[in-house]
């Protein structure tokens, strides 16, 4: 396997992760639906719904990260950073994984692992209600979500090196993307033609019109 395929096979094992927790949303949401009819119609509270909640959104939050850092997602300061080369983006992010990323990552992997294993030892349960629910399985998913976020941060690491050494970030699994991700790309790309830019800018434009109008005829309908 060359270092493309080692990349593209990381991005998409995160991306795996990451759509299969995404799932989690639809059974949070289902959870709080029962809920508030629960409570507010039959008067009937669940007294553990808040560590349900809690633990559900947790998971769903920190399986996600390594699929948002496969997408190059996450958040940064880039008024300056896309200014740069892309050697001098990659020199800089090296760094940061280096000094930063890499040493966090490694002490919330190491702290998530003790967290899950003593809560595993004493079967913990949560102790928000006199039977709360059991949170081991949650505290699992801490150290599991770590390595994940690590094996893609070493990832990004062999990009910035490959980057470094050929002046150009190799390609990764990309994703959806919302319209105007996608308008601002190509409006900067320096890869496009300008014919293709411009058919991709105005066939992104009429798919968003056509959002648009559906939305105005919901409302009119409603």
């Amino acid at each position: 396997m060359n270092v493309q395929s080692v990349l593209h096979t990381i991005d998409g094992i995160s991306t795996w992760v990451g759509k299969a927790a995404a799932w989690l949303i639809l059974l949070l949401t289902a959870v709080v639906c029962v809920e508030v009819f629960k409570r507010y119609i039959l008067n009937a509270p669940t007294a553990w719904i808040f560590d349900a909640n809690n633990m559900l959104y947790g998971s769903l939050f920190m399986l996600c990260g390594a699929y948002t850092l496969a997408q190059n997602a996450h958040v940064r300061g880039d008024f300056l950073y896309s200014s740069m080369r892309p050697r001098t983006q990659a020199a800089l992010d090296i760094v940061l994984y280096v000094v930063f990323f890499l040493p966090g990552i490694a002490a919330l992997i190491y702290a998530g692992y003790d967290y899950a294993s003593i809560s595993w030892r004493i079967a913990e349960h949560s102790n928000v209600t006199a039977n709360g629910p059991p949170v081991y399985h949650f505290k699992t998913v801490i150290p599991v979500a770590g390595a994940l976020v690590m094996l893609q941060g070493l990832a990004e690491i062999i990009r910035c090196v490959v980057c470094l050494k050929t002046g150009e970030w190799p390609s990764r699994l990309k994703d959806v993307a919302e319209i105007d991700v996608i308008e601002e790309q190509l409006a900067h790309s320096e890869y496009v033609d300008e014919e293709s830019r411009k058919l991709a800018i105005e066939s992104a434009a009429k798919i968003d019109e056509v959002a648009r109008q559906r939305g105005m005829g919901g409302d009119l309908n409603t």
